[in-house]
């Protein structure tokens, strides 16, 4: 994670986000979708807004560029981006509800040099801070390695056919304990 930085993200950085986020599904995908599926994967993914509005939506640049992009949420939507169906903005209970990882994306050109890993541990942190002690994420066939090596355990596997062609998704979990 050598010469990485983070920030929280702010609206001006929406049109980077967004290209980084469109870049990452064409590319990092493409090993494990079909081309009908990657298409099917701009419906239920992208950019919350409610994240960065929230506070919990970070930046990780590399030499001033953004390398990558991802958030946690207080908030009961597991996954998907503003103009994906089935959004729930209530606000979870740390006492009782798992906070979500969300919008998780690197770059291809940052891909495996720790952009991922360190967007974890600074969603951890922060929700840990809040009191969460444990996290939820709907991982991509892609992202799921990242996920596993970091500690998350897979609690069930779906198909997402809102885009019109099922994308297979993985609901995975892990406990990070209280701060105290």
């Amino acid at each position: 994670m050598a010469g990485l930085t983070s920030r929280l993200a702010g609206p001006e950085d929406i049109p980077a986000l967004d290209a980084v986020m469109a870049a990452a599904i064409a590319e990092l995908q493409r090993a494990f979708l079909t081309p009908a599926q990657i298409a099917a994967s701009r419906t239920i993914m992208g950019l919350d807004r409610q994240l960065i509005a929230d506070g919990t939506y970070f930046v990780v640049e590399a030499d001033g560029e953004i390398a990558g992009c991802g958030g946690w949420s207080r908030r009961a939507t597991l996954y998907g981006g503003d103009h994906s169906p089935g959004r729930d903005s209530a606000l979870l209970d740390p006492a009782t509800d798992p906070a979500r990882v969300r919008a998780m994306y690197t770059h291809p050109a940052f891909a495996r040099r720790g952009v991922g890993r360190l967007i974890l541990e600074l969603c951890e942190d922060a929700a840990r801070a809040e009191g969460f002690s444990r996290l939820e994420l709907m991982a991509t066939m892609s992202g799921r390695p990242l996920y596993a090596r970091a500690g998350y355990v897979e609690i069930e596997h779906i198909l997402d056919d809102r885009g019109g062609e099922p994308v297979p998704l993985v609901r995975m979990g892990k406990a990070i304990g209280q701060s105290g």
